[in-house]
């Protein structure tokens, strides 16, 4: 496999450390941790439309900094995860930030927290995502492995009953996330959004009128796995 540290903007695993001793010391128990921010970054990455720092900035920083050594080294290490992805995926060498879930037997891999940044990236372009989806099955099957992996996560519902993915078929998905990624952006190159999605989007209310806080607390993971 390709090794990260061909990337100048791509982060070594120290660094990886320390942006994950970061998050895990400023995050509440709804946000995200590393493996989320990764699936954030990574929605956008690979989305319709530009998302800029200004707007995603604060799904992942959610404290004022201790000082301006320490705000201009998180952002930073934020800055190269972000750069890394577009890179990564350019050369297949993408591969998903997983978390660890301990359980009684051992050790396994997740992609909730992933999965749960995605789809908080996919929610910062709700409405071109939304109408698109709608419109264009091609989009839905694309997205295929990623959504099935974030039902049995839980953290997206399905409209009909959804049978719990075997170990074999969890990992499979998990072995598509980079061919996924790549086809979603190759999608949304050959069909770019349309003026009508964009004036759509503009009507829609602010995201924070939407959002119903009697929801349970969605799944997250435990330490970053690359």
């Amino acid at each position: 496999m390709t090794g990260k540290s061909e990337w100048p903007s791509s982060l070594d695993d120290s660094e990886l450390d320390e942006l994950d001793r970061y998050l895990r010391a400023h995050t509440g128990e709804d946000d995200l941790l590393l493996d989320g921010v990764h699936g954030l970054l990574s929605a956008l990455a690979v989305g319709p439309l530009l998302v800029l720092p200004s707007e995603w900035l604060p799904e992942v920083l959610h404290e004022p900094f201790a000082d301006e050594n320490e705000g201009n080294r998180v952002l930073e290490l934020l800055a190269k995860l972000n750069d890394s992805i577009s890179a990564e995926l350019d050369v297949d060498a993408y591969e998903p930030i997983l978390g660890e879930v301990e359980l009684e037997d051992g050790v396994m891999l997740s992609a909730a927290g992933w999965c749960e940044g995605f789809s908080r990236g996919i929610d910062l372009r709700a409405g071109v995502w939304e109408s698109r989806l709608s419109e264009d099955p091609q989009l839905m099957e694309l997205l295929g492995p990623v959504m099935a992996l974030a039902v049995d996560e839980g953290v997206l519902s399905a409209d009909a009953e959804f049978e719990k993915l075997s170990d074999e078929e969890y990992d499979s998905c998990l072995a598509q996330v980079s061919a996924v990624l790549v086809s979603v952006n190759q999608y949304w190159q050959a069909k770019p959004v349309t003026e009508a999605e964009v004036e759509a989007m503009a009507l829609q209310l602010p995201s924070d009128t939407n959002k119903d806080n009697s929801n349970p607390p969605r799944q997250r993971s435990g330490h970053w796995v690359h």
